[in-house]
């Protein structure tokens, strides 16, 4: 990661610790080490100070960090994450207080308590506010994020014939992702028939039948981002009703999309799908319309029926309207939309969209 692009960071961040007048703030958050530090690996805390971001890791990773960490000072701890705080915070004679983040788990917080001789404060949502927005860096980076999962769906699709199992084919995308030199953003769903009216169902040794529907949710992940996109398609010719039901989520999602730029209400874009299929009467789904995503598969903004505030430009979103009939069907489509000053950019509109698609390649 670039050097000015992680300096960047790191102003925009300590404007906003200023402002809430933290001197000390320790990052255990995953996502949020990789955004202030560049460092793309596991088991690793930052602390950021007023002069200086330390970066707190063990033996397994620092030849590592002194590639991706190059603006950090790398202390490589040799017993408890607590303990190597507890020294860190010793010699920094400025600080008054530590603050750790929200998120941290209640073991580590014990932990901290237990061998940090200092006051504690917590604060949530100091990194996660700053990362909504996108730089142009993580625009691209997530565009070819979806690009490998494109790519890596139309390598798979012609693997979806009747007898694979969903589970087979789950292996055969998240394969095709590998080889494309990213990895899957999550577990990758396969639903055959029915199975797709669960929303987040566990792909199994089901097989798939002649005339059966086929819903494929995934992604990849590609230098820490991810892409996530859902797809429906039928083998052999679809029924009036799935086609119905497929037209129907199809304008559900477009009605959000229409809507989309800087300025609007996220509870606005939630409520345009939704109104397209209770118009319809069939049942309207219960989950949110859509999520952010970048350095994880869900983060800020969640586009859903509670949702306060407005859409920033900079922001990556999902819209992934869906409809689902236990015992019957479900059709979920999803694509990841650029919120822009004047309107939206789909980053995913490459991928395969047509449910009709297998005929036309098997």
């Amino acid at each position: 990661m670039k050097k000015d692009v992680i300096k960047k960071r790191i102003r925009a961040i300590r404007r906003e610790l200023n402002n809430r007048n933290i001197d000390c703030l320790i990052v255990t958050k995953p996502a949020n080490v990789t955004y202030t530090t560049g460092f793309l690996g596991d088991d690793s805390w930052a602390a950021i100070t007023k002069g200086k971001v330390y970066f707190l890791t063990d033996s397994r990773y620092t030849e590592q960090a002194q590639g991706e960490c190059p603006d950090c000072i790398i202390v490589e701890r040799t017993s408890l994450m607590a303990e190597a705080v507890d020294k860190l915070v010793k010699k920094l004679k400025s600080v008054q207080a530590v603050t750790v983040e929200k998120s941290l788990s209640l073991a580590d917080f014990g932990a901290l308590k237990k061998h940090v001789k200092a006051r504690f404060k917590s604060v949530a949502n100091v990194i996660e506010t700053i990362r909504s927005s996108k730089d142009g860096m993580e625009i691209k980076t997530i565009e070819a994020a979806a690009l490998i999962a494109t790519q890596a769906l139309e390598k798979t699709l012609r693997y979806i014939k009747p007898g694979v199992t969903e589970s087979e084919l789950a292996g055969m995308l998240d394969f095709q992702i590998r080889k494309l030199g990213a990895t899957s953003s999550f577990e990758t769903i396969v639903a055959f028939g029915p199975n797709a009216s669960r929303p987040h169902h566990q792909p199994s040794g089901k097989k798939l039948k002649q005339k059966d529907t086929v819903l494929i949710d995934f992604g990849a992940k590609y230098n820490g981002y991810c892409s996530d996109i859902t797809r429906c398609f039928v083998i052999g010719r679809p029924t009036a009703f799935y086609k119905k039901v497929y037209d129907v989520v199809e304008q559900a999602q477009a009605a959000a999309i229409k809507i989309i730029k800087a300025g609007v209400k996220m509870k606005g874009v939630d409520a345009a799908a939704r109104e397209v299929i209770s118009k319809s009467d069939l049942p309207v789904y219960g989950h949110g319309t859509g999520h952010g995503l970048g350095l994880e598969i869900h983060e800020s903004p969640f586009i859903k029926v509670q949702s306060k505030g407005m859409l920033e430009a900079g922001q990556v979103i999902t819209i992934e309207p869906g409809i689902y009939i236990p015992g019957k069907l479900g059709v979920r489509i999803e694509d990841d939309v650029l919120v822009t000053e004047g309107g939206s950019r789909i980053l995913t509109r490459k991928c395969p969209h047509s449910p009709l698609l297998l005929s036309s390649k098997r």
